[in-house]
């Protein structure tokens, strides 16, 4: 479980450095630098949804303060 989530959060940081590169190297002319963020922030869904998920079928618990 703590792999998919690290996993995730990694693919995350991965596309917005890849974002970065692309605004970089283009210098704001194309595309690339949307699509980048677009899949940044599908990602980011993605891991929040799976927690969220996680939670409600019971394959994790918060462990917080009292």
């Amino acid at each position: 479980m703590k792999i998919i989530v690290i996993l995730g959060l990694v693919a995350v940081v991965v596309a917005l450095f890849t974002a970065l590169v692309f605004l970089y190297r283009d210098r704001g002319v194309g595309h690339r630098v949307v699509t980048a963020l677009a899949i940044r922030v599908g990602l980011s869904i993605s891991v929040v949804a799976f927690l969220l998920f996680s939670y409600w079928m019971g394959w994790i618990s918060p462990n917080g303060l009292r």
